[in-house]
C-alpha cells in the first residue's frame, strides 16, 4: 500500500508558517488553534515508530516538541448534570472541550495510524498509552455516542497510564477534555507488536504542550 505523501519542516520553516505563543516553559512553538490535526500521528519507519502531530489540512507534519496546541477560550462548556460525566467534575463546574465532532473553529484532534500498512502489527493492534499529564487540572479523552453518553478512553483524574487502542491504517476522533484554564503537558507511548516477528517495540515518550482557555 503507498503510503501518503510527508512533509516535515525543519525548524526555521515551521515558525515562518504559523503564528508563536509562548507557553511558560517552552521557547517559541508553532501554534495550532483549529482544524484538522492529529495530535498523536504515528507512523513506522526504520524499525521504530515515529510519533508526530500532523496537520491534516495543511500537509505538514512536526515533531511534538515544535508544536502548541490550543484550546480557545471558546471550547469552553459547562460540565453536564449528568452522572456518567462526573469524570469532568461537578455538574455546571467549566471545562474546556476540543470535539469529537469538527467545529471549524476549534481544533479537531485525532489519532491517526494511516501510515502504517495493515498486517504489520498482530492483529494490527496498537497501543496508544497516555502516561504522564501535568498541568493546573485533570484531562480525559473520551467519545460519545449518538445519544450523547460518553465512554472514558482516558482520565488523569483516577490514575495512569490508561490505554486508547487504535488500529494500522485507522483514525480515531474524541473529545479531548481540560478542567482548568492554563498549560498542560502531556505524555504519551504508542507500542504494539510486530508480526512477522512476535517482538513488541515500544516508542520513545513524546510530550505535548497545550494551552487551555487563555
Amino acid at each position: 500500500m503507498r503510503k501518503p505523501y510527508r512533509v516535515v519542516l525543519p525548524a526555521a520553516a515551521v515558525l515562518a508558517l504559523a503564528g508563536i505563543a509562548m507557553p511558560a516553559d517552552a521557547a517559541p512553538r508553532v501554534v495550532l488553534d483549529q482544524g484538522h490535526v492529529d495530535v498523536v500521528g504515528i507512523a513506522f519507519e526504520d524499525g521504530a515508530f515515529d510519533v508526530h502531530v500532523h496537520d491534516e489540512d495543511h500537509g505538514v507534519e512536526y515533531t511534538p516538541s515544535q508544536v502548541q496546541l490550543v484550546a480557545k477560550p471558546s471550547s469552553e462548556i459547562a460540565v453536564p448534570d449528568d452522572p456518567s460525566y462526573r469524570f469532568l467534575g461537578t455538574a455546571g463546574n467549566p471545562a474546556w472541550v476540543l470535539p469529537q465532532v469538527q467545529d471549524p473553529e476549534l481544533l479537531w484532534p485525532g489519532i491517526g495510524a494511516e501510515e502504517i500498512s495493515p498486517g504489520m502489527f498482530t492483529g494490527d493492534a496498537l497501543k496508544v498509552d497516555l502516561v504522564g499529564v501535568s498541568g493546573p487540572a485533570d484531562v480525559s479523552i473520551f467519545t460519545t455516542d449518538a445519544f450523547g453518553a460518553p465512554t472514558v478512553l482516558a482520565d488523569s483524574g483516577d490514575g495512569l497510564p490508561d490505554t486508547i487502542t487504535t488500529t494500522a491504517g485507522g483514525h480515531l476522533h474524541a473529545n479531548w477534555a481540560f478542567e482548568a484554564p492554563g498549560y498542560y503537558t502531556l505524555k504519551v507511548r504508542v507500542s504494539g507488536t510486530l508480526a512477522a516477528t512476535g517482538k513488541k517495540v515500544t516508542s520513545s515518550i513524546a510530550t505535548y504542550c497545550f494551552k487551555v482557555g487563555l
